[in-house]
């Protein structure tokens, strides 16, 4: 769906030399952009596109990008400093790169539930850059959902209960000696005697930094509880908000091709990994941007 004429972007695309062109991946959440090459230095119009897109859309797409480890690195850095993940077991010499591989015979992969990334740390990351570098002929898409879309779309009393309300985060799901993930899956997780489980607490609606808008911020993955109140009394309402926040309208589904990468907004939308690749190997290679404390 091409972008209407008088979106932002569209003014944002004028701006840029080269032949730039843009398309939405759904109603809701993604745009792709067509006609940069993310491994040559940026004109200072592109990584305002880019930002545009990023912060009005959730996730920007591109394709047929050729990035080395340091290419990607670089692009990466142009939006924030780096992000140190606490869990995932570092590869390829640099400890900020995150190698995520699923192998035949595989029965997990990582973010195999709708989640936002590393949502249990205090200041959990702006965002991710995932490139594609070995991607099997079907299978492996990744599911966006727009988490404004999400807050947007409750009832107004639904939003005067949520307001002021947070929500306990931890890790307890996804590392660790007792979850047993490094047995059914490639890509690995701290679950040494040392690992310690991280908490943080974070509003249920958090309010964008420069977007200002508000979105639902609770998910599968990371949340266990609402503040002052057991797992029990809170279930019912966080299984209500799980399934809202994924409703089919809200989401988009990219299909992967070698070179694709997606760079997606982690303050604003949930992504979920598609566990159906089976007897194909799957390689992709994310950095990941710091972020602030929710609020």
């Amino acid at each position: 769906m091409p972008i209407q004429q008088d979106d932002a972007l569209s003014r944002a695309v004028s701006e840029c030399p080269g032949d730039i062109t843009i398309e939405r991946a759904s109603g809701a959440i993604g745009v792709e952009i067509q006609g940069i090459d993310l491994s040559r230095p940026l004109h200072a119009a592109h990584l305002e596109l880019i930002r545009t897109a990023l912060f009005e859309h959730c996730v920007v797409f591109f394709r047929d990008q050729t990035l080395t480890l340091e290419q990607h690195k670089e692009f990466t850095a142009l939006f924030g400093s780096l992000y140190l993940h606490p869990n995932f077991v570092a590869s390829g010499g640099d400890p900020h790169v995150i190698e995520v591989v699923r192998m035949p015979g595989d029965k997990k992969v990582v973010g195999e539930d709708w989640h936002s990334d590393t949502a249990f740390a205090a200041q959990p990351p702006m965002g991710s850059v995932l490139y594609a570098v070995d991607i099997p002929p079907y299978g492996g898409d990744t599911a966006f959902s727009s988490q404004y879309a999400a807050y947007d779309a409750l009832s107004d009393g639904m939003k005067r209960l949520l307001e002021g309300l947070r929500a306990v985060h931890s890790d307890c799901l996804t590392a660790g000696p007792r979850v047993g993930l490094n047995a059914d899956r490639s890509t690995k997780v701290r679950d040494d005697s040392g690992w310690q489980e991280t908490r943080s607490l974070h509003p249920v609606v958090r309010t964008h930094p420069v977007t200002r808008r508000k979105a639902l911020y609770v998910n599968r993955m990371t949340t266990i509880a609402l503040e002052d109140m057991a797992e029990a009394e809170s279930k019912p309402l966080l299984d209500f908000l799980y399934a809202h926040a994924a409703r089919p309208e809200f989401t988009c589904r990219f299909r992967w091709r070698a070179g694709s990468v997606a760079f997606w907004d982690n303050r604003c939308c949930q992504h979920l990994a598609i566990n159906d690749t089976w007897n194909f190997p799957r390689r992709m290679r994310r950095f990941q941007i710091a972020g602030e404390t929710p609020v």
